[in-house]
């Protein structure tokens, strides 16, 4: 077609003054000045349709207005409720369409027009925006926008849920959302909360899915709208996230992610549990963790010192296990969350990693690794003792190891020298024996801990007994192997002039040891110990001893159990 052709066509059906009059309109004109990019649905007889328009004359003078009253039209097209040129006029037109429509009087008001407003045989000029279309056929229309890879768990009818959302007109023009509130919407599903589609649209989300769901108005708010914010017959558009949901009977749920093939013991009431979480909401937001403080939680489980959904969770962990617990917010901190983390009515997960737990009344667990054969004599209280050993944590950690060192170490049993849980396990070995022990903190380094032990862990050694020397009793440096000489002072007195210095009593000490009439509290410096002994018989401490001076301990302590100097 040829462009004049084309123009003159044009003009005739809008005409224009000058070139002549064509002839009264046959049809509606319409002008689609603008087309949305996306268009899902146009309108068709039957649907219901909500637009807002301004009439005009030719001449431009306006004779009505929707916005002049501040409300949308609402009807439906095309069963002869509107005047034949807007029916014919609004099929076919998108959501946010914006058409000029030229109705002829004939499919307008006619001959007749509208006393007072629209004289007779007008020509109607209306500027139309469609901000609505729905059917009474429609269902609700639900589109999954994103969806977890990990879904154990979809909402059910009474479950309750947290979800965030922007709610809009279907034209696009904003209404509500949860987001400007800096707070998720929270409500059961399917108790009649809710407007009925929004019921139907939550269920079968997994927690962190996004989903846009539309209503029609019959699921909506139907013919009374909301407020100011949503007209009547107002189809809704949410773009739903889903934060956490859960049921109010739900229990704790557990997930094993990690369990040690040896777990000969799981932790019960009662116990005290040191373990590293993180806590993360059900949207993966993190609220705490005990990896940030560089610290183990150290708790009783089954007490109340933890939310009950913990206390629950822990029970029968194993050391080294990795758990999830799931912990729904009646078991939590239910409405009132807790500080500004944890928001009301919300599901916990907690990732745990077990680091060892103990009861209070726990003994040194001894576990014999190897014996030598005919072993009879075995160390006892006071001996003293040389041994290596390994010490970790039960999660592995390398704390302390005698090999560091050149030599073994030595203690004497019973002195308090070594924890009590280490003591008590290198009791009643035999050389060359290799044990491992497994010792509670209330008999290792208690709450506190010690440098490089944290407070109260449980502590693991691998012990091996090189050698070990009979020991004296409480109190004594020396005690006889029989009963000790008559003149013992006599004896003492070695060039015989009437006092014992120091290196005549060491001499005379040491030869007793050498032939056996008695022995030394065994220690890594003998020397030592005989000058502890010659300190206590000086009395006066002026370098020598006189018989005044020299009491047999048994004289002191009036016992006659073991003699010594």
């Amino acid at each position: 077609m040829a462009p004049g052709f084309f123009l003159l066509l044009l003009l005739s059906i809008l005409g224009v003054p000058g070139l002549g009059n064509p002839g009264p309109l046959e049809d509606v004109v319409i002008d689609r000045y603008y087309i949305p990019k996306i268009c899902l649905r146009e309108v068709q007889m039957g649907d219901f349709v909500r637009y807002h328009y301004n009439g005009t004359f030719k001449d431009g003078k306006k004779f009505d207005s929707s916005y002049d009253r501040g409300a949308t039209v609402a009807g439906v097209a095309g069963v002869g409720r509107l005047i034949t040129g807007m029916d014919r006029g609004l099929q076919g037109m998108c959501v946010n369409e914006r058409r000029h429509l030229i109705v002829p009087p004939h499919l307008g008001y006619g001959s007749i027009g509208v006393a007072g407003l629209i004289p007779p045989d007008a020509t109607l000029y209306f500027d139309v925006v469609m901000l609505d279309i729905w059917n009474k056929n429609d269902k609700l229309q639900v589109t999954t926008l994103s969806r977890p890879e990990r879904c154990n768990r979809t909402v059910e009818n009474s479950d309750f849920v947290r979800y965030h959302y922007n709610g809009t007109l279907l034209d696009g023009t904003p209404f509500d959302s949860s987001y400007s509130k800096d707070s998720t919407y929270d409500t059961y599903v399917g108790t009649g909360w809710l407007i009925k589609g929004m019921d139907q649209g939550l269920l079968g989300m997994c927690a962190g899915e996004k989903r846009s769901i539309i209503i029609p108005p019959f699921l909506a708010y139907g013919e009374k709208g909301y407020g100011t914010v949503i007209p009547p017959q107002a189809s809704l558009v949410f773009s739903v996230l889903l934060v956490d949901f859960h049921n109010p009977k739900d229990g704790v749920s557990l997930e094993h992610l990690e369990v040690p093939e040896s777990c000969r013991r799981r932790a019960v009431t009662g116990d005290f549990v040191r373990y590293h979480y993180n806590g993360t909401l059900m949207d993966g937001t993190l609220f705490d963790s005990s990896y940030s403080r560089n610290h183990t939680y150290d708790t009783y489980i089954g007490k109340g010192y933890i939310i009950p959904g913990m206390d629950q969770g822990l029970q029968g962990v194993c050391t080294g296990e990795r758990r999830r617990v799931v912990v729904p917010p009646h078991l939590a901190y239910g409405e009132n969350g807790a500080g500004e983390k944890i928001p009301g009515s919300a599901v916990l997960i907690f990732d745990v990693h077990v680091i060892d737990f103990h009861n209070p009344a726990d003994p040194v667990e001894i576990e014999t690794v190897s014996r030598p054969e005919g072993c009879n004599l075995t160390t006892q209280h006071r001996d003293f003792v040389r041994y290596h050993y390994n010490c970790s944590l039960l999660d592995g950690t390398r704390l302390f190891s005698s090999h560091d060192y050149e030599k073994p170490q030595e203690v004497t049993l019973g002195t308090n020298k070594v924890i009590e849980g280490l003591n008590s396990g290198l009791l009643n070995m035999c050389v060359g024996e290799r044990r491992v022990l497994i010792i509670p903190p209330h008999l290792g380094h208690g709450e506190s801990g010690a440098r490089g032990v944290p407070g109260s862990a449980v502590l693991r050694f691998e012990v091996e007994l090189i050698s070990m020397e009979e020991g004296v009793p409480e109190g004594y440096l020396f005690i006889w192997h029989g009963d000790p000489p008559a003149n013992l002072y006599e004896q003492m007195d070695l060039n015989k002039d009437g006092e014992i210095p120091a290196d005549e009593f060491s001499t005379f000490i040491k030869t007793q040891v050498a032939e056996g009439k008695g022995r030394l509290m065994p220690s890594s410096d003998p020397e030592k110990v005989i000058a502890d002994m010659f300190r206590n018989q000086d009395r006066n401490q002026d370098g020598k001893v006189t018989p005044e001076e020299l009491k047999l301990k048994s004289d002191e302590d009036q016992e006659k159990i073991h003699e010594e100097l």
